[in-house]
């Protein structure tokens, strides 16, 4: 049976469920605070380790991190420096070698480099001093490239071409090409008593042929001579095309110490002179005194128009006004 109590006589309130079963079970009284509910007693404090942790609020997205200062002030690599390219180098002539009979030289009236000091050598100083001035100042290899024409046969562009080289050829550091241009009537390898096959109109005829092994190597120092060649029907074609060129250039490229000097047909007797005047930076029109008219001048002039720069050289002159005579001072003159 269940256990009843009695009223109390005075009218008591009754004990309540919760009165009595603490009197019986002897949880003593309760410490947590009011009830949450009607009837339902307070929980014991949930231990701090198994407490869940309350619901909070979601953190904001972290920002994009911002690039590490470092990587951002660290050296850009350097670059691989790009090599220069070599500037070209002069081909070396290669050619067969000649002496040279100065009794030749005196019997045909040119310059002998070991003879003493002539009026005919200071004259031809006077020209390659000139001519050096124009070469040396010039911004490519055109203008160490010189062309010696006349207007008409006679007038002394091959005596003046050879004179002009063998005074060029004792400058120190310096080397001369002398180019025998007149296929028809080749003359310089006769004068200098060179002999020779093969020349300038080969190199031009066959591309395989370098021109370097056809230049002959003489005992003048710094003195080079290119015979005209193998004549044949197709030379003015020859030099008007572009093989013409590229033969210059490579006898004339990379050296700048290095001057060539063409002779060639007369300008009013044979088309050569006006194909060469396009690869030339001087030209040198050679007149007779007393014999070259002014007409034929003018012609040869306009014929060498290619070249920019044309001098006018007299020849055969025996009068000076002012009364120069080169030679007769250091024979007892004061």
């Amino acid at each position: 049976m269940t256990e009843q109590s009695k009223i109390d006589p005075k009218g008591a309130k009754p004990a309540s469920l919760f009165e009595r079963a603490d009197a019986v079970f002897g949880l003593g009284p309760r410490t947590g605070g009011a009830s949450l509910s009607p009837g339902i007693p307070d929980l014991p404090p949930v231990p701090q380790a198994l407490r869940r942790p309350a619901p909070q609020a979601a953190a904001p997205a972290a920002a994009p991190a911002a690039p590490v200062a470092a990587e951002a002030a660290a050296p850009a690599p350097t670059p691989t420096p790009t090599p220069e390219p070599e500037a070209p180098r002069a081909v070396p002539f290669c050619g067969p070698f000649a002496a040279i009979d100065r009794e030749d030289l005196r019997d045909a009236g040119l310059i002998v480099p070991e003879d003493p000091v002539t009026g005919l050598l200071e004259e031809f100083r006077i020209v390659k001093r000139e001519v050096l001035a124009d070469a040396r100042t010039g911004r490519s290899a055109l203008a160490r490239r010189i062309l010696v024409c006349s207007p008409h046969p006679g007038e002394g562009k091959t005596y003046c071409a050879t004179n002009l080289a063998i005074a060029l050829a004792a400058e120190r550091n310096l080397e001369v090409l002398l180019v025998d241009a007149d296929v028809v009537r080749p003359s310089v390898t006769e004068r200098l008593g060179i002999e020779a096959e093969r020349g300038l109109m080969d190199a031009l005829a066959d591309p395989s042929l370098a021109p370097e092994s056809l230049v002959i190597r003489t005992d003048i120092a710094g003195l080079f001579v290119l015979p005209a060649g193998t004549a044949s029907v197709r030379d003015a074609e020859y030099l008007a095309s572009a093989r013409t060129g590229e033969v210059l250039d490579r006898l004339t490229e990379g050296a700048p110490d290095r001057i060539v000097i063409f002779d060639t047909p007369p300008a009013l007797a044979a088309s050569p002179a006006a194909e060469l005047a396009q690869h030339v930076g001087q030209a040198l029109l050679v007149v007779r005194a007393d014999e070259t008219s002014r007409a034929a001048l003018e012609d040869a002039q306009q014929l060498l128009s290619a070249c920019a720069d044309i001098k006018l050289l007299l020849n055969a002159a025996r009068y000076s006004p002012s009364g120069r005579r080169f030679g007769s001072y250091g024979a007892g003159g004061k």
